[in-house]
């Protein structure tokens, strides 16, 4: 008998259901505002970057529209089940898919990240990557694994490309599933691994701070490269 693999539904996604089933029952009216980030957080009892994630998703699939500075709305005009795109990322379990596909577009979002992103953009940056310094000082793992994951869609959205940062966004859930299955195999195997990933995206930062889009480029594919070598090393197909 084949084992038979049990689903334990995320944080976010729990989120993410309560809130479209809010819209289902009309709770939740097309251009309606919704609580802030923080009086979400509070409501369902979760982090603010799980909140983050299920709208998102919700950003991704059509549900919501997300205002810089002005509040998150449910969309005035509403997907249909015959208007909704399938999304790939969420049904493909394929981690070196993924991994090649975050490396294209993820070079692509650093590049324009350091041609346009502004004051706002570098404050975001810096604070992620203080996070990851005192999650490296503490050897909190999910601290860390979480400002990753939070760094790489701060680039997309410095990227001021709202097709790029809508494809991030929709990436969001098996981002955070790739960076933790790729830590647990190599990144966090000893101290010195921890500390080389966080040197890389400091000078990731570094590159965008100084508007060098070349290079920006370029380290995150060799970032992201490294851990296609692991998989390579370890005989990692999917």
């Amino acid at each position: 008998m084949q084992p038979i693999k049990v689903e334990t539904e995320k944080g976010h996604e729990i989120v993410q259901r309560v809130i479209l089933s809010q819209i289902d029952e009309g709770l939740l009216q097309p251009g309606q505002k919704l609580l802030s980030v923080v009086d979400l957080s509070a409501s369902f009892g979760v982090g603010r970057s799980t909140i983050r994630e299920a709208l998102s998703a919700l950003k991704a699939t059509g549900w919501i529209d997300v205002k810089h500075g002005g509040g998150t709305f449910v969309n005035k005009v509403l997907p249909t089940s015959q208007s909704i795109s399938r999304n790939p990322f969420e049904e493909s379990e394929n981690l070196r898919e993924i991994l090649e596909v975050r490396i294209w577009l993820e070079s692509g979002s650093a590049a324009f990240a350091a041609q346009r992103r502004n004051d706002k953009d570098l404050e975001k940056l810096k604070q992620i990557i203080t996070q990851m310094q005192q999650a490296l000082e503490m050897n909190d793992t999910q601290m860390s694994e979480q400002a990753d994951i939070e760094f790489h869609l701060a680039i997309a959205a410095a990227s001021h490309n709202d097709l790029l940062n809508s494809l991030m966004s929709s990436l969001s859930n098996k981002l955070s599933e790739t960076i933790g299955k790729t830590r647990q195999l190599w990144f966090f195997e000893d101290k010195s691994s921890s500390e080389l990933l966080f040197k890389e995206h400091q000078s990731i930062y570094d590159a965008i701070a100084a508007q060098n889009s070349e290079l920006s480029s370029q380290l995150i594919k060799t970032h992201l490269h490294k851990v296609e070598n692991v998989l390579n090393q370890r005989g990692i197909q999917d």
